[in-house]
Protein backbone atom coordinates (compact mmCIF):
# COMPACT_ATOMS: atom_id res chain seq x y z
CA UNK A 1 0.00 0.00 0.00
CA UNK A 2 2.24 2.46 1.02
CA UNK A 3 4.43 1.85 -2.53
CA UNK A 4 1.35 2.53 -4.52
CA UNK A 5 0.90 6.23 -2.71
CA UNK A 6 4.41 6.47 -3.13
CA UNK A 7 4.42 6.06 -6.94
CA UNK A 8 0.75 5.47 -8.23
CA UNK A 9 -1.07 2.36 -9.24
CA UNK A 10 -0.41 3.39 -13.16
CA UNK A 11 3.16 4.01 -12.57
CA UNK A 12 3.91 0.59 -11.15
CA UNK A 13 1.57 -1.20 -13.43
CA UNK A 14 3.83 0.25 -16.03
CA UNK A 15 7.08 -0.68 -15.09
CA UNK A 16 5.57 -4.00 -14.55
CA UNK A 17 3.97 -4.32 -18.05
CA UNK A 18 7.40 -3.40 -19.67
CA UNK A 19 9.62 -6.04 -17.88
CA UNK A 20 7.34 -8.54 -18.09
CA UNK A 21 7.70 -8.10 -22.11
CA UNK A 22 10.96 -7.51 -22.15
CA UNK A 23 11.32 -10.59 -20.03
CA UNK A 24 8.90 -12.85 -22.62
CA UNK A 25 11.02 -11.69 -25.76
CA UNK A 26 14.49 -12.56 -23.95
CA UNK A 27 12.55 -16.09 -23.60
CA UNK A 28 11.71 -16.63 -27.06
CA UNK A 29 14.99 -15.24 -28.13
CA UNK A 30 17.23 -17.24 -26.21
CA UNK A 31 14.52 -20.27 -27.25
CA UNK A 32 15.54 -19.62 -30.64
CA UNK A 33 18.95 -19.05 -30.53
CA UNK A 34 19.36 -22.69 -28.35
CA UNK A 35 17.21 -24.27 -31.37
CA UNK A 36 19.55 -22.94 -34.15
CA UNK A 37 22.77 -24.04 -31.75
CA UNK A 38 20.35 -27.47 -31.23
CA UNK A 39 21.00 -27.21 -27.10
CA UNK A 40 18.51 -27.61 -24.26
CA UNK A 41 15.01 -25.75 -24.85
CA UNK A 42 12.47 -23.86 -22.74
CA UNK A 43 9.50 -25.65 -22.46
CA UNK A 44 6.67 -24.16 -24.97
CA UNK A 45 4.38 -24.15 -21.76
CA UNK A 46 6.54 -21.75 -20.51
CA UNK A 47 5.83 -19.49 -23.82
CA UNK A 48 2.54 -19.92 -23.47
CA UNK A 49 2.12 -18.83 -19.78
CA UNK A 50 4.84 -15.66 -19.91
CA UNK A 51 2.85 -14.67 -23.63
CA UNK A 52 -0.36 -15.00 -22.03
CA UNK A 53 0.54 -13.67 -18.70
CA UNK A 54 0.89 -9.89 -19.89
CA UNK A 55 3.75 -10.40 -22.01
CA UNK A 56 1.84 -10.77 -25.21
CA UNK A 57 4.12 -7.83 -26.74
CA UNK A 58 7.31 -9.14 -25.85
CA UNK A 59 5.79 -12.46 -27.48
CA UNK A 60 4.77 -10.42 -30.80
CA UNK A 61 8.66 -9.45 -31.07
CA UNK A 62 9.85 -12.60 -29.76
CA UNK A 63 7.71 -14.50 -32.49
CA UNK A 64 7.78 -12.52 -35.72
CA UNK A 65 10.52 -10.22 -35.60
CA UNK A 66 12.88 -13.41 -35.06
CA UNK A 67 10.80 -15.72 -36.70
CA UNK A 68 9.98 -18.49 -34.31
CA UNK A 69 6.84 -20.42 -33.50
CA UNK A 70 4.95 -18.59 -35.60
CA UNK A 71 3.46 -22.04 -37.67
CA UNK A 72 2.35 -23.32 -34.62
CA UNK A 73 -1.47 -23.46 -33.80
CA UNK A 74 -1.58 -23.03 -30.22
CA UNK A 75 1.04 -19.74 -30.05
CA UNK A 76 -1.15 -18.28 -32.27
CA UNK A 77 -3.95 -18.84 -30.32
CA UNK A 78 -2.06 -18.02 -27.04
CA UNK A 79 -0.69 -14.76 -28.78
CA UNK A 80 -4.14 -13.71 -29.52
CA UNK A 81 -5.70 -14.14 -26.00
CA UNK A 82 -2.40 -12.52 -24.62
CA UNK A 83 -2.73 -9.59 -26.84
CA UNK A 84 -6.53 -8.95 -25.24
CA UNK A 85 -5.09 -9.62 -21.87
CA UNK A 86 -2.79 -6.53 -22.62
CA UNK A 87 -4.77 -4.52 -24.23
CA UNK A 88 -7.67 -4.41 -21.43
CA UNK A 89 -5.62 -2.86 -18.72
CA UNK A 90 -3.85 -0.67 -21.81
CA UNK A 91 -7.19 1.12 -22.43
CA UNK A 92 -8.38 1.29 -18.60
CA UNK A 93 -4.86 3.46 -18.11
CA UNK A 94 -5.45 5.26 -21.00
CA UNK A 95 -9.00 5.79 -20.36
CA UNK A 96 -7.33 7.02 -16.58
CA UNK A 97 -4.82 9.38 -18.07
CA UNK A 98 -7.11 11.27 -20.19
CA UNK A 99 -10.95 11.20 -19.94
CA UNK A 100 -10.70 10.28 -16.40
CA UNK A 101 -9.22 13.62 -15.67
CA UNK A 102 -11.48 16.22 -17.07
CA UNK A 103 -14.24 17.36 -14.74
CA UNK A 104 -18.11 16.05 -15.96
CA UNK A 105 -21.02 18.62 -15.12
CA UNK A 106 -24.03 16.43 -14.70
CA UNK A 107 -27.49 18.16 -15.08
CA UNK A 108 -30.53 16.46 -13.72
CA UNK A 109 -33.94 17.74 -13.54
CA UNK A 110 -36.04 16.57 -10.71
CA UNK A 111 -39.03 16.93 -10.01
CA UNK A 112 -41.52 16.75 -6.14
CA UNK A 113 -44.65 17.94 -5.43
CA UNK A 114 -43.11 19.29 -2.88
CA UNK A 115 -41.09 21.48 -3.83
CA UNK A 116 -41.76 25.35 -3.59
CA UNK A 117 -43.73 25.96 -7.28
CA UNK A 118 -42.32 29.51 -6.73
CA UNK A 119 -38.91 28.45 -6.85
CA UNK A 120 -39.23 26.27 -10.13
CA UNK A 121 -35.86 26.17 -11.88
CA UNK A 122 -33.72 26.95 -8.84
CA UNK A 123 -30.40 25.31 -9.50
CA UNK A 124 -28.60 23.31 -6.70
CA UNK A 125 -24.67 22.04 -7.74
CA UNK A 126 -23.64 19.56 -5.10
CA UNK A 127 -19.61 18.99 -4.88
CA UNK A 128 -18.32 15.92 -2.83
CA UNK A 129 -14.83 14.39 -2.48
CA UNK A 130 -12.24 17.08 -2.94
CA UNK A 131 -9.53 15.34 -1.70
CA UNK A 132 -5.65 16.33 -3.06
CA UNK A 133 -7.81 18.14 -6.34
CA UNK A 134 -5.20 20.68 -7.52
CA UNK A 135 -5.99 24.40 -6.11
CA UNK A 136 -6.09 25.38 -9.81
CA UNK A 137 -8.53 22.05 -10.93
CA UNK A 138 -10.47 23.63 -8.26
CA UNK A 139 -10.42 26.83 -9.74
CA UNK A 140 -11.57 25.80 -12.93
CA UNK A 141 -14.29 23.94 -11.59
CA UNK A 142 -15.69 27.06 -9.46
CA UNK A 143 -15.46 29.32 -12.39
CA UNK A 144 -17.41 26.71 -15.34
CA UNK A 145 -20.17 26.67 -12.01
CA UNK A 146 -20.26 30.40 -12.16
CA UNK A 147 -20.95 30.36 -15.88
CA UNK A 148 -23.50 27.74 -15.10
CA UNK A 149 -25.81 30.43 -12.89
CA UNK A 150 -26.29 28.45 -9.64
CA UNK A 151 -28.53 29.40 -6.79
CA UNK A 152 -26.61 27.05 -3.90
CA UNK A 153 -23.63 24.92 -3.71
CA UNK A 154 -23.78 22.19 -1.25
CA UNK A 155 -20.18 20.23 -0.07
CA UNK A 156 -20.40 16.81 0.47
CA UNK A 157 -17.24 16.39 2.72
CA UNK A 158 -13.72 14.56 2.49
CA UNK A 159 -11.27 17.55 1.96
CA UNK A 160 -8.34 15.73 3.37
CA UNK A 161 -7.41 17.34 6.27
CA UNK A 162 -4.31 15.31 7.17
CA UNK A 163 -2.10 18.63 5.98
CA UNK A 164 -3.19 22.22 5.14
CA UNK A 165 -4.22 21.39 1.57
CA UNK A 166 -7.99 21.41 2.25
CA UNK A 167 -7.42 25.28 3.00
CA UNK A 168 -6.85 26.06 -0.88
CA UNK A 169 -9.33 24.05 -1.59
CA UNK A 170 -11.92 25.75 0.87
CA UNK A 171 -10.34 29.29 -0.42
CA UNK A 172 -11.15 28.33 -4.03
CA UNK A 173 -14.89 26.97 -3.27
CA UNK A 174 -15.52 30.58 -1.43
CA UNK A 175 -15.31 31.98 -4.80
CA UNK A 176 -18.23 30.31 -6.11
CA UNK A 177 -21.33 33.01 -7.32
CA UNK A 178 -24.79 31.73 -5.57
CA UNK A 179 -27.89 33.26 -4.74
CA UNK A 180 -28.44 31.75 -1.48
CA UNK A 181 -24.37 30.71 -0.36
CA UNK A 182 -22.57 27.68 0.08
CA UNK A 183 -23.45 24.62 2.57
CA UNK A 184 -21.46 21.19 3.38
CA UNK A 185 -21.00 18.86 5.95
CA UNK A 186 -17.59 16.81 6.88
CA UNK A 187 -16.55 13.58 5.40
CA UNK A 188 -14.73 10.66 6.94
CA UNK A 189 -10.80 12.00 6.23
CA UNK A 190 -12.14 15.49 7.46
CA UNK A 191 -11.38 17.08 10.77
CA UNK A 192 -14.34 18.64 11.53
CA UNK A 193 -13.05 21.24 13.82
CA UNK A 194 -10.06 22.54 10.97
CA UNK A 195 -12.53 22.52 8.53
CA UNK A 196 -15.82 24.19 9.78
CA UNK A 197 -13.11 26.91 10.86
CA UNK A 198 -12.14 27.31 7.26
CA UNK A 199 -15.28 27.17 6.07
CA UNK A 200 -16.31 29.82 8.21
CA UNK A 201 -13.56 31.71 7.78
CA UNK A 202 -14.37 32.04 4.13
CA UNK A 203 -18.31 32.56 4.05
CA UNK A 204 -19.59 29.37 3.96
CA UNK A 205 -21.97 27.73 6.46
CA UNK A 206 -21.13 24.00 8.53
CA UNK A 207 -24.17 21.66 8.66
CA UNK A 208 -23.59 19.95 12.07
CA UNK A 209 -26.62 17.63 12.55
CA UNK A 210 -28.67 21.09 11.52
CA UNK A 211 -30.60 22.67 8.79
CA UNK A 212 -31.19 26.04 7.76
CA UNK A 213 -33.77 27.94 5.57
CA UNK A 214 -32.90 28.83 2.76
CA UNK A 215 -36.05 30.03 0.59
CA UNK A 216 -39.51 30.06 2.37
CA UNK A 217 -40.53 26.36 2.12
CA UNK A 218 -36.98 24.98 1.30
CA UNK A 219 -34.80 24.27 3.75
CA UNK A 220 -31.13 22.34 4.04
CA UNK A 221 -29.78 19.66 6.44
CA UNK A 222 -26.67 18.11 6.96
CA UNK A 223 -25.38 15.19 9.42
CA UNK A 224 -21.75 14.44 10.90
CA UNK A 225 -19.94 11.55 9.57
CA UNK A 226 -21.07 8.28 10.39
CA UNK A 227 -17.34 6.88 10.95
CA UNK A 228 -15.91 9.63 12.93
CA UNK A 229 -18.97 11.19 14.95
CA UNK A 230 -22.87 10.19 15.64
CA UNK A 231 -24.95 11.57 12.45
CA UNK A 232 -28.88 12.28 13.77
CA UNK A 233 -31.10 12.94 10.95
CA UNK A 234 -34.01 13.21 13.13
CA UNK A 235 -32.37 16.24 15.22
CA UNK A 236 -30.60 18.31 12.04
CA UNK A 237 -34.51 18.45 10.62
CA UNK A 238 -36.33 19.20 14.04
CA UNK A 239 -36.93 22.66 13.86
CA UNK A 240 -37.77 22.60 10.16
CA UNK A 241 -41.47 23.28 8.69
CA UNK A 242 -43.22 20.28 8.47
CA UNK A 243 -44.49 21.35 4.84
CA UNK A 244 -41.37 22.27 3.61
CA UNK A 245 -39.05 20.76 0.95
CA UNK A 246 -36.06 19.29 2.82
CA UNK A 247 -33.22 18.27 0.92
CA UNK A 248 -30.47 16.41 3.51
CA UNK A 249 -26.61 16.52 2.95
CA UNK A 250 -24.73 13.54 4.20
CA UNK A 251 -20.82 12.28 3.21
CA UNK A 252 -21.93 8.61 3.88
CA UNK A 253 -25.37 7.37 2.39
CA UNK A 254 -25.47 4.19 4.60
CA UNK A 255 -26.87 6.48 7.11
CA UNK A 256 -30.06 6.16 5.40
CA UNK A 257 -30.27 2.84 5.65
CA UNK A 258 -29.53 3.05 9.55
CA UNK A 259 -31.30 5.83 10.43
CA UNK A 260 -35.40 7.20 9.62
CA UNK A 261 -35.57 9.83 6.56
CA UNK A 262 -38.95 10.52 7.04
CA UNK A 263 -39.84 14.25 6.23
CA UNK A 264 -36.30 14.28 3.85
CA UNK A 265 -37.77 14.90 0.40
CA UNK A 266 -34.03 14.42 -1.34
CA UNK A 267 -30.55 13.34 -0.16
CA UNK A 268 -27.41 13.90 -1.50
CA UNK A 269 -24.07 11.40 -0.81
CA UNK A 270 -20.90 10.99 -2.21
CA UNK A 271 -18.18 8.82 -0.01
CA UNK A 272 -18.10 6.12 -2.26
CA UNK A 273 -15.98 7.40 -5.20
CA UNK A 274 -18.26 5.14 -7.34
CA UNK A 275 -15.67 2.64 -6.43
CA UNK A 276 -12.48 4.92 -7.51
CA UNK A 277 -11.03 2.26 -9.62
CA UNK A 278 -13.30 0.70 -12.31
CA UNK A 279 -13.49 -2.19 -14.38
CA UNK A 280 -14.94 -0.37 -17.99
CA UNK A 281 -17.12 1.63 -14.84
CA UNK A 282 -18.49 -1.64 -12.81
CA UNK A 283 -16.82 -0.71 -9.41
CA UNK A 284 -15.61 -3.86 -8.18
CA UNK A 285 -14.06 -1.90 -5.29
CA UNK A 286 -17.34 -2.09 -3.58
CA UNK A 287 -18.42 -5.41 -3.14
CA UNK A 288 -15.28 -5.93 -0.48
CA UNK A 289 -17.69 -4.39 1.97
CA UNK A 290 -15.03 -1.85 3.43
CA UNK A 291 -16.39 1.68 2.06
CA UNK A 292 -20.07 1.16 2.28
CA UNK A 293 -22.11 -2.11 3.75
CA UNK A 294 -24.42 -2.18 1.20
CA UNK A 295 -21.93 -3.33 -2.85
CA UNK A 296 -23.16 -1.15 -5.84
CA UNK A 297 -26.62 0.20 -4.21
CA UNK A 298 -24.86 3.50 -3.12
CA UNK A 299 -22.36 3.48 -5.57
CA UNK A 300 -23.26 5.97 -7.98
CA UNK A 301 -26.65 7.97 -9.13
CA UNK A 302 -30.04 7.73 -7.89
CA UNK A 303 -31.08 4.66 -5.22
CA UNK A 304 -33.35 4.62 -1.93
CA UNK A 305 -33.28 4.69 1.48
CA UNK A 306 -34.55 2.22 3.96
CA UNK A 307 -37.55 3.82 3.83
CA UNK A 308 -38.25 5.24 0.17
CA UNK A 309 -36.63 8.73 0.18
CA UNK A 310 -34.30 9.33 -3.40
CA UNK A 311 -30.96 9.55 -2.16
CA UNK A 312 -28.04 10.64 -5.08
CA UNK A 313 -24.85 9.20 -4.42
CA UNK A 314 -22.32 11.19 -6.85
CA UNK A 315 -18.96 9.80 -7.68
CA UNK A 316 -16.94 13.08 -6.79
CA UNK A 317 -15.00 15.57 -8.06
CA UNK A 318 -11.44 14.85 -6.60
CA UNK A 319 -9.16 11.61 -6.31
CA UNK A 320 -7.80 9.74 -3.31
CA UNK A 321 -4.03 10.58 -2.94
CA UNK A 322 -1.69 8.83 -5.64
CA UNK A 323 -5.17 6.16 -6.16
CA UNK A 324 -5.99 7.54 -9.90
CA UNK A 325 -9.76 7.41 -11.45
CA UNK A 326 -10.32 4.67 -13.92
CA UNK A 327 -12.92 4.78 -16.18
CA UNK A 328 -14.55 6.88 -13.20
CA UNK A 329 -15.20 10.39 -14.22
CA UNK A 330 -14.80 13.06 -11.53
CA UNK A 331 -18.48 14.84 -11.46
CA UNK A 332 -20.18 18.14 -10.33
CA UNK A 333 -23.64 17.72 -10.47
CA UNK A 334 -26.18 20.33 -10.76
CA UNK A 335 -30.10 19.77 -10.21
CA UNK A 336 -32.90 21.87 -11.44
CA UNK A 337 -35.78 21.77 -9.19
CA UNK A 338 -39.58 21.42 -10.51
CA UNK A 339 -42.89 21.26 -8.53
CA UNK A 340 -44.94 18.68 -10.08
Amino acid sequence: MSIVMTFGIIELFTVFLVAANVFTFALFALDKRRAIKNKWRISESCLILFTLAFGAIGAVFGMYLLRHKTTKTKFKVALTIGLAVVAIPLVHIAHALTLDRIVQYVEIDFNSENWPPQLDGYRIAFMTDMHVISDEAMAEVIGELNRRNIDLLLLGGDFSTRNSHYQGTVREISRAITTNGIFGVEGNHDDHIRLFAAMEQYGMTPLDNSAMRIQPGFYVAGVQDMWNRTPDIAEAIRQTDSDAFILLVSHNPDVVMAQPTAGVDLMLSGHSHNGQITFFGWPFYLLRGSITEYGTRFGHGFAESADGVPVFTSGGVGVYYSWPRIFNRPEVVIFTMHSE
